[in-house]
């Protein structure tokens, strides 16, 4: 008798309790299903701090090169105390009296790129944001801006 229900009893289990469960589908957000991202898109950074990832081959390729270095030496090379230039604000770091400028070629002193900026005194950067058009003065020496005007 006992070997018949332990026989009727495993039938039951075999039968009644595996027979309904079935593995679920994998969302799109699961990481093993095929239709998941790989993995999600990076921010776009906002700070001084730059990885490669985050510049441009073209940017690098000139870093390396010491061509900036170059275009400092000859502006201060020619007697020159200040330069002037225009550009489009990419971020300000008030925190660190800095701010990003993507400007164009200012004329025998450096050619057109991004880059940060030491800004003295820190009150220029008050009121200005990412994508303000600006016009502003580089003391060469101090390789620091000195005056900045907004633009229309």
């Amino acid at each position: 008798m006992k070997l018949a229900g332990f026989v009727l009893g495993n039938v039951f289990l075999t039968v009644f309790g595996c027979a309904p469960y079935q593995i679920q589908p994998l969302g799109m957000e699961h990481p093993a299903s095929p239709q998941a991202r790989s993995a999600p898109p990076a921010p776009v950074s906002k700070t001084l701090a730059y990885s490669r990832q985050d510049m441009p081959a073209v940017v690098i390729a000139v870093a390396q090169s010491g061509a900036h270095d170059d275009h400092r030496s000859a502006g201060d090379a020619g007697g020159q105390k200040t330069a002037v230039g225009e550009g489009k604000v990419i971020a300000t770091v008030p925190s660190a009296n800095q701010i990003v400028v993507e400007h164009g070629e200012i004329k025998d002193f450096m050619d057109a790129m991004t880059m940060g900026y030491r800004v003295e005194p820190p009150a220029l950067l008050e009121g200005l944001k990412a994508g303000d058009r600006v016009k502003f003065t580089i003391d060469v020496l101090k390789k620091s801006i000195i005056k900045l005007e907004k633009l229309g």
